[in-house]
């Protein structure tokens, strides 16, 4: 009887923690932005590829909490074969391709200007330590911004494509992309290789829920006339 009751007690806290461990649903049968995708509107001039990995995670693995904005947002590190010969500098672009808005995949963090000799990001590397001469690009919360991981909403998980295109050019030191047209657009016809590493992102289930948006404030009204007091006449 005892062992039974253990056993009950066991199953109970099982299914109380279970909720908490749960895996998300896999992604969407369909990649909403896989047609949209930096390596799909950039093509390799030759179709030449590199192979990119981080020793965050395994190519199409789950994306541990610590590298996403539900926990510490940490850079997982990065690595990738060395470009062709004409290679000038590296692009990096990071994007969601199960979320589409503005007609591109989401955009979590672009870098252009890599140096041609630098092949591999530490893992854990902050903001300033990026490659001496390289350019932060935009993200979904503005220009010039550092990594920003994942931060998948509760249902299916995301796929998020972190894509290094080898270049046969180098940007003007100033440039100043402000979206992703403006990212995008001097690197057209410049791609010469290209890989990825792709990792599936989902909703932290013990993080707390996001806090409503406050109500807008209501418009202001203006106070209608008094209405007008007849003249006072004698009788």
């Amino acid at each position: 009887m005892k062992k039974f009751a253990s056993a009950v007690a066991l199953a109970a806290a099982v299914m109380v923690a279970g909720p908490a461990f749960a895996q998300a649903p896999p992604p969407p049968e369909v990649e909403a932005g896989k047609d949209l995708a930096a390596m799909v509107t950039l093509p390799a001039k030759d179709g030449a590829k590199l192979t990119v990995t981080t020793p965050g995670w395994k190519h199409g693995a789950d994306i541990d909490f610590k590298y996403t904005q539900y926990k510490g947002n940490e850079f997982p590190g990065l690595e990738w074969s060395k470009g062709p010969a004409s290679t000038k500098s590296y692009a990096i672009i990071m994007q969601d391709t199960d979320f589409v808005a503005r007609g591109a995949p989401i955009l979590h963090w672009s870098v252009v200007n890599v140096p041609a000799t630098t092949t591999k990001l530490a893992a854990g590397m902050k903001p300033e330590e990026i490659p001496a001469g390289s350019i932060y690009g935009p993200n979904y919360q503005g220009p010039g911004k550092p990594y920003l991981g994942p931060r998948t909403p509760p249902g299916p998980k995301h796929r998020y494509h972190i894509q290094v295109l080898a270049i046969d050019t180098v940007l003007p030191a100033d440039f100043s992309p402000k979206n992703y047209d403006e990212l995008i657009a001097p690197l057209k016809g410049h791609v010469v290789a290209s890989g990825s590493v792709m990792g599936l992102g989902q909703a932290d289930p013990s993080a707390p829920p996001p806090q409503p948006r406050p109500a807008a404030p209501a418009p202001a009204t203006t106070p209608a006339p008094a209405p007008a007091t007849a003249p006072h006449t004698n009788h």
